[in-house]
């Protein structure tokens, strides 16, 4: 799901089929299923023609694969840059999410704030196949709502708080994080959903957060915020 978010988005001189080529790819990392060539043209507000066009230079990159159906997904070659993009943290962070989402049955994630929006990174699901709720990776919303957004936001100096929202206040939900160390969002972004989640900044990484998710109101509140204080911290220190 993506929202608006608090900053007006510049658009910036560049080449305009770049640019769909781009929003092709996020189109296809937020899908929940792959797309046909007709969705992903709707969803792009091209001609067909031109979201073939789009396709097929994906296509002979690897970046997207068609399967026999003529349906869309992100290719393997997409995976290897976005694991090159930031290896640290998606290193440091997976025990960390294995031990957290085994704990306590939920699905466990790294978000990293891109622009005025929160990406999920890197996401496990809790093992014994009793997975209650998917964080797909790629996934993104605005910093505005749910948890991983507010823990950012509270995280953030002044001067890269001014870059993502110009000269409004911090929200009282990043306050809030603030004073509790942790932040929780109830329903924010997908109905009949909760989320904990604590800031997590690293050196030489993008401002990001550590979070569960699951559905309903968790028990033990307060013992999911302090491991994830406490697996945040022992990250900081590994890197």
């Amino acid at each position: 799901m993506t929202t608006s978010g608090p900053a007006a988005k510049q658009t910036l001189p560049g080449s305009q089929t770049l640019d769909r080529g781009l929003r092709a790819l996020e189109l296809l990392a937020e899908a929940e299923r792959p797309l046909s060539i007709a969705q992903l043209a709707e969803r792009l507000e091209v001609h067909r023609s031109s979201a073939y066009r789009i396709l097929r230079t994906l296509e002979e990159h690897r970046f997207v694969l068609r399967d026999d159906a003529g349906l869309i997904r992100l290719g393997p070659r997409l995976s290897a840059l976005g694991r090159r993009a930031a290896p640290s943290l998606t290193q440091i962070a997976q025990p960390e999410l294995v031990t957290l989402a085994n704990r306590y049955a939920m699905t466990a994630f790294v978000a990293v704030l891109d622009a005025d929006e929160v990406i999920t990174m890197l996401s496990i699901e809790p093992s014994g196949g009793n997975v209650n709720l998917a964080q797909r990776p790629g996934a993104r919303h605005s910093i505005l709502h749910g948890a991983p957004g507010h823990a950012i936001e509270a995280s953030l100096s002044r001067d890269e708080h001014y870059a993502v929202f110009g000269g409004r206040p911090r929200t009282e939900a990043a306050l809030k994080a603030m004073r509790d160390g942790f932040s929780l969002s109830q329903d924010e972004v997908i109905s009949g959903i909760t989320s904990v989640a604590v800031p997590l900044r690293i050196q030489g990484e993008p401002a990001a957060a550590l979070a569960v998710v699951t559905i309903g109101v968790p028990n033990k509140l307060q013992d999911i915020a302090s491991d994830l204080q406490s697996a945040a911290a022992r990250m900081i220190l590994s890197n």
